[in-house]
């Protein structure tokens, strides 16, 4: 693990700030998170009181955003912070609208739960979209538990586990897309858990870019657009 030196200051209520950013984002992304463990439960269960509780909190995961990214602007104004304090606000800021549109992934997904209680259950993606949930919920914790450590190996390992999440989800794709021409009554309902599947493959998208967020606050090293083998080669070389 690596272990991030924050610059110290005269000030201390510019640490205080810093560290107040980091409590704050840590905080939403509990809420995210919570969000996608409640939206993959209500899909699987087509629960739909619990669907529209997870609709309910995104209006808290953008008040969040909203306040996040005021705080990030008024230290940036206030401070003109340098290096790695720099980069800590840049990472927050980033981070945040990634937590944000977790968040939207996970209010499609309650959507899609909602049509499910109403139309009746899919015949088929059920078992696909438990394990594919199960993956993504596990990548989210862990890019969290990355930020939160200022951990770029965990980080890697999310960066790999988003690679097996594009494929779970391509193959996931070619057998629902299969058994809807086997049985065309069945494509509205099979459409609602295709959906939800292309939901959780974006926020598994979203939960890698924090993976490179951290890997740059930490490294200073810009790892967007690059192949996991070739960030792993940085990482070894930095």
């Amino acid at each position: 693990m690596d272990n991030l030196h924050l610059d110290q200051h005269i000030s201390q209520q510019f640490n205080a700030d810093l560290e107040d950013l980091k409590t704050q984002l840590l905080e939403m992304g509990g809420v995210v998170e919570q969000q996608i463990v409640d939206a993959v439960k209500a899909i699987e269960n087509a629960d739909g009181d619990l669907a529209e509780r997870v609709i309910v909190v995104e209006d808290d995961v953008d008040e969040r955003e909203v306040n996040l990214d005021e705080n990030c602007t008024m230290v940036l104004a206030r401070r003109q912070p340098a290096a790695s304090d720099l980069r800590m606000v840049l990472a927050v800021a980033k981070i945040t609208r990634d937590l944000e549109r977790m968040g939207d992934e996970a209010q499609k997904i309650a959507k899609m739960a909602i049509s499910l209680n109403e139309d009746g259950g899919a015949p088929r993606g059920y078992v696909e979209l438990r394990h594919i949930g199960s993956i993504v919920q596990k990548m989210v914790n862990s890019t969290l538990d990355a930020f939160a450590r200022f951990d770029v190996e965990t980080a890697l390992e999310v960066a790999k586990e988003d690679n097996k999440v594009d494929q779970e989800y391509k193959s996931a794709m070619r057998e629902m897309a299969t058994y809807m021409m086997e049985d065309p009554r069945s494509i509205s309902r099979v459409m609602n858990i295709m959906w939800a599947l292309r939901a959780l493959e974006r926020i598994g998208d979203h939960a890698r870019n924090i993976a490179e967020h951290t890997i740059y606050l930490v490294r200073g090293l810009d790892v967007r657009h690059t192949s996991v083998k070739e960030i792993e080669r940085q990482l070894h070389e930095s």
